[in-house]
């Protein structure tokens, strides 16, 4: 048997924000009901298609995670669907940890209680803004009222693994009002929060009107780059002088309260990804099911399964442990000492970006905060 991560994608919203280029979208009740008969195939047919790349396909699971889209969107007869399937197939271990994405305000009592009873103890707030003229801004329909109103009912029904989604950029947003944000999310006392600098895909609503020098979805209030990297680093530095220390590029969290999910990514341990878009870790594959909803209704695979070579998975254990705060050790490099990503590193360190220190690599501040800029380098260093 294998601990193994699920990752379960529902590409459902309420309304498609104005920066999101996700597969996701608004959708009716019938699409909703068609795409839970399609999970629910997906996942009998897990153990199969794991065989078919010679991967064990008898798993422990020992995390899941609702992403999306807006999971919570879905109903409680939906869920028991979804968990009636998913225990004919898989074994969930007693100390799962079990998250749900979930806008603020669009949570049903019944879908909680549905969803409690099959062990959720774990929830991630799309909050992005505590400012509701930002919230608005960017097409979401949560107040801060109504941020913390959820976060209270969560607690109540028992739930204190809460994560707190923010954005750094959004129209209007300014280091004053970015503040207060923060300010207001150390206040609730979640342990856990994400905080993402604004990159606006130029194929998103808001990044088109960006391109074209527009004023609509407020796209001459978006913050320059500047001001959007001055906000990151007040968040690391106000979070981590409050208790909440920064651990991956985008996620702090108080000690002992990381996402045991997402540190699987991080850390190339094994994860399934089921649903629309989703992606897979297995053995030594990697594979992804088909971003088009009505493919991947009528069951239409993915891309090819990939198979890893070792080179490839050194690479890899360099690209993902170094988005970690610990970075990776030196030791793990092994007999690729000459390989040309090290001495990519090494120049890297002479740049301020990289710290080699005590056996390990990683990033430092300036190096996380400009991590898309190594990244791309160590993949030069690669090619």
């Amino acid at each position: 048997m294998t601990s193994t991560g699920v990752y379960i994608s529902v590409p459902f919203c309420r309304a498609k924000c104005s920066y999101c280029n996700f597969a996701s979208d608004a959708f009716g009740p019938a699409r909703m009901d068609a795409y839970v008969d399609r999970l629910c195939q997906e996942i009998a047919a897990a153990p199969e298609r794991a065989e078919r790349m010679g991967v064990a396909n008898k798993w422990h699971v020992d995390s899941i995670y609702f992403g999306g889209g807006t999971p919570s969107l879905l109903s409680e007869a939906h869920f028991k669907r979804i968990f009636d399937a998913f225990k004919r197939t898989f074994s969930l271990q007693n100390d799962a940890e079990f998250t749900l994405e979930c806008a603020p305000g669009q949570l049903s009592d019944e879908t909680l209680a549905e969803l409690q009873r099959h062990g959720l103890n774990r929830v991630s707030l799309g909050v992005q803004s505590f400012i509701d003229q930002e919230s608005r801004a960017v097409g979401r329909f949560h107040t801060r009222e109504v941020c913390l109103e959820e976060i209270a009912r969560l607690r109540s029904a028992g739930i204190e693994e809460i994560n707190v989604d923010l954005i750094a950029g959004l129209p209007h947003q300014t280091l004053e009002s970015f503040q207060e944000s923060l300010q207001v999310a150390v206040g609730t006392g979640v342990p856990h929060t994400s905080v993402y600098m604004l990159e606006v895909d130029e194929e998103s609503r808001l990044g088109k009107e960006l391109i074209a020098g527009g004023v609509r979805y407020h796209a001459h209030h978006v913050p320059d780059d500047g001001l959007v990297a001055d906000m990151y680093l007040q968040a690391c530095e106000f979070f981590g002088q409050n208790g909440i220390p920064q651990y991956e590029i985008s996620n702090l969290a108080r000690p002992g309260h990381e996402s045991r999910h997402n540190l699987k990514y991080w850390k190339r341990l094994p994860y399934l990804g089921l649903g629309l878009d989703a992606h897979s870790m297995l053995g030594n594959w990697r594979f992804q099911n088909t971003d088009n909803l009505t493919e991947y209704l009528e069951g239409k695979p993915g891309p090819e399964p990939e198979e890893v070579s070792a080179d490839e998975a050194f690479e890899e254990r360099i690209f993902l442990g170094l988005r970690l705060n610990e970075g990776i050790e030196l030791a793990v490099l092994g007999g690729h000492t000459s390989h040309p990503v090290i001495k990519a590193l090494e120049e890297l360190s002479k740049d301020g970006l990289i710290r080699i220190a005590d056996g390990r690599a990683a990033l430092t501040a300036k190096g996380r905060l400009l991590s898309n800029d190594v990244f791309t380098e160590l993949l030069t260093a690669t090619a």
